[in-house]
């Protein structure tokens, strides 16, 4: 596990209010979560450092206080799939916590993040003294399940037009806007399973159909919300 660990970053009120904005931890009462957030072991991550890789032992989850982090699995030849893309307000690694088996995935920093660490220890105790956290859990990785079975259905079933315009909704949703700036082509790809070179063709052909414009700055703006929709297949 990787990451700096910095005694003091955070005042003790907002490690509380990181805890409190989860869905995890949020039934807690204000002197649990005072008690938890002692318990807490803070990180920073630098953009592109890796908290932990696939197969490491998991030692307990993380709340993600600011940032985002990137689970992906690599195959046989390198290439990159990404699983899920976590921000603040959310936490991270949880299965592991539960099956007790090492971490099924790697993550990364996608830009500057700053993480508090929860042991396993910790986290099963509060299961078993507060069934709405163990609650709260379940509702979790059912969520995860969900969002698992739905990345393979798009990988088996979607042309990667397809993906790439489902991925776009999701983004200008995400930022409530009609323009942003897009990450870099092979960074997309790993998010959609695919390759630099065809995500470079399925922009040319959203861009054809006039649903989306991508400038020489790589920022996107969305032209016809409803076409696109259509085009993801929604």
């Amino acid at each position: 596990m990787r990451g700096t660990v910095s005694k003091g970053m955070m005042v003790a009120m907002n490690k509380i209010e990181a805890l409190k904005k989860t869905e995890l931890f949020s039934p807690l009462s204000a002197t649990e979560l005072k008690v938890l957030s002692d318990a807490c072991v803070e990180r920073r991550l630098s953009k592109g450092e890796t908290l932990f890789t696939a197969g490491e032992e998991a030692k307990g989850l993380f709340v993600i206080v600011k940032g985002a982090l990137r689970a992906y699995r690599e195959n046989t030849e390198g290439r990159e799939q990404v699983i899920h893309v976590e921000k603040e307000g959310t936490t991270i690694a949880e299965v592991p916590v539960f099956d007790d088996r090492p971490y099924p995935s790697s993550v990364v920093a996608e830009e500057d993040s700053e993480v508090l660490f929860i042991s396993k220890s910790d986290v099963k105790r509060l299961c078993f003294s507060h069934p709405t956290i163990a609650l709260a859990a379940l509702k979790l990785l059912a969520s995860r399940l969900r969002k698992t079975a739905t990345l393979a259905e798009s990988l088996s079933l979607r042309e990667v037009d397809q993906r790439l315009a489902a991925f776009l909704l999701q983004e200008f949703k995400d930022k409530k806007l009609k323009k942003f700036k897009l990450p870099t082509n092979s960074i997309i790809a790993a998010r959609l399973g695919s390759v630099r070179e065809v995500v470079s063709r399925s922009f040319a052909k959203l861009e054809e159909e006039k649903l989306i414009t991508v400038d020489e700055h790589h920022n996107v703006t969305l032209l016809n919300p409803e076409g696109l929709l259509a085009h993801a297949g929604k």
